[in-house]
């Protein structure tokens, strides 16, 4: 999940006359409501951001007043529904697989290198945080399966994907996807786990959408999430939409969902004066990743 950008390039294309600018007073009403709903803080210079977007809905919808369509989102079931739908416009969901390989890249090499083969399956749940339309956690399902695969590991992935955004997550759970997301993705991965639809589009082979379950989660409810516990956690450009004081919650209930021995990536530059001590910092170049540690035990 992240800010959207491109609302702002969207909004020029309205040929309608421009809503009234919206003062200081209405400008801390949105920021207070999108803060208690969604936890993302929206700072100042921002704003032209939140007019952009709000200024393509209230024309669908035909307001012309910020409050009237304020109003809107505070009324009963119809205002929820509303909700939901302003969140995915204001949530960009613009990604693509194997984002970040140099994340994949320390994943193999701190983690999954030092899986060893046993009698029985080997289970390994993941958790993508913030996934947006379901690049992240395919990709992550899919590398993993491969990795462990060519080193004859009998395995069991459960990857649960979650996001605010209720329509991001139907396209993730749809898995039809245009080749421009694709773009990234070696011959090999595209060959064995995506279809041909036509020539523009693919869909994710169906032995590994099983693996991937998609659900809503706000992370301000974070404490209260039905989730097991994960061996790996993504949580990349999610935080920095976030203050200090509730990065830092979010982290610390993040911890309580990592196995011991479990890794953790988060985006680079997004905490900067948070560590545990139940977890040691990996030290990957280029990389922000911690394992959890073993309770009473030596770590590698």
């Amino acid at each position: 999940m992240a800010v959207a950008q491109n609302n702002l390039e969207q909004a020029t294309l309205w040929q309608r006359k421009d809503l009234a600018p919206m003062d200081k007073y209405e400008f801390r009403q949105w920021v207070e409501l999108l803060e208690k709903r969604t936890g993302i803080s929206l700072p100042e210079k921002r704003k032209s951001f939140l007019l952009a977007s709000l200024n393509i809905r209230m024309r669908e919808l035909g307001y012309e007043k910020y409050q009237d369509y304020f109003r809107h989102l505070l009324a009963g079931r119809s205002g929820a529904v509303e909700w939901e739908i302003l969140v995915d416009r204001l949530t960009v969901h613009e990604t693509r697989f194997f984002r970040d390989e140099a994340a994949m890249k320390m994943l193999e090499e701190c983690y999954l290198n030092h899986l060893a083969p046993s009698e029985t399956a080997l289970g390994i749940n993941i958790w993508s945080v913030g996934c947006a339309t379901g690049e992240e956690p395919y990709s992550l399902a899919m590398f993993v399966d491969r990795t462990l695969t060519e080193r004859n590991i009998s395995h069991y992935l459960a990857v649960t994907a979650s996001d605010i955004s209720s329509a991001s997550l139907a396209t993730g759970r749809t898995a039809i996807y245009h080749s421009n997301r694709l773009k990234n993705l070696p011959d090999v991965y595209r060959q064995t786990y995506f279809k041909v639809i036509d020539e523009d589009h693919f869909e994710v082979d169906a032995s590994l959408r099983e693996r991937v379950c998609f659900t809503r989660l706000n992370l301000l409810d974070l404490a209260e999430a039905t989730l097991g516990m994960m061996d790996i956690i993504f949580c990349q450009n999610v935080l920095i939409y976030f203050k200090r004081q509730q990065r830092r919650r979010i982290l610390d209930q993040l911890v309580e969902h990592l196995r011991p021995g479990g890794i953790l990536v988060l985006g680079a530059g997004e905490v900067t004066d948070w560590q545990p001590d139940e977890l040691e910092n990996l030290g990957h170049p280029g990389i922000l990743a911690f394992r959890r540690r073993e309770p009473g035990g030596c770590n590698t």
